[in-house]
């Protein structure tokens, strides 16, 4: 019935608005492959809303914490946080050292946020979580719940992946 109807919606579109319809489908079915692999992978996943603000400051408390405002600024670091790694004003490992070296982490509980949202989402029994599992997804920051690694993986093709841990740093 669904189907039927979204037929008879696409039947009537002319060529240039069924591109743009193929995007949106695109869209829908990525985002819906994306959580049913972590899905079957056994991780919960639950959003937070009234503790994220305080999860993303800490983040970056934590993960920038030698960056001044001045900085800040001049690395465009509110648009993307993660240009505090393009511009190489954190160490990190990147590319395909970093992908390694976050497949390598224990992961039970994550920290899972995305640049543009306002809320974090908690993936619990994260285990089998590996790098390739983000691989289409932009601008997203996963770390773990102790603070004292992060795995940013960007928008942009020859940017990141990127890898910092505290520890090492």
């Amino acid at each position: 019935m669904v189907r039927d109807e979204i037929n008879r919606m696409l039947d009537v579109l002319p060529k240039n608005e069924l591109n743009v319809a193929r995007s949106y489908i695109e869209m829908v079915h990525r985002k819906y492959m994306y959580e049913k692999r972590i899905a079957d992978k056994g991780v919960q996943v639950t959003e937070f809303c009234e503790e994220s603000e305080e999860i993303m400051q800490r983040w970056d408390e934590v993960f920038a914490h030698n960056l001044d405002d001045v900085l800040k600024e001049a690395i465009h670091y509110s648009q993307y946080k993660w240009h505090m790694f393009s511009y190489e004003q954190q160490t990190c490992l990147e590319g395909e050292v970093a992908r390694a070296a976050f497949d390598a982490e224990e992961k039970r509980d994550l920290y899972v946020m995305y640049q543009h949202s306002p809320y974090v989402q908690v993936y619990e029994n994260a285990s089998a979580v590996v790098a390739a599992d983000f691989d289409e997804q932009q601008d997203i920051y996963i770390f773990d719940k102790a603070f004292t690694w992060t795995y940013v993986h960007t928008h942009e093709s020859m940017c990141g992946p990127y890898f910092y841990n505290i520890e090492q740093a």
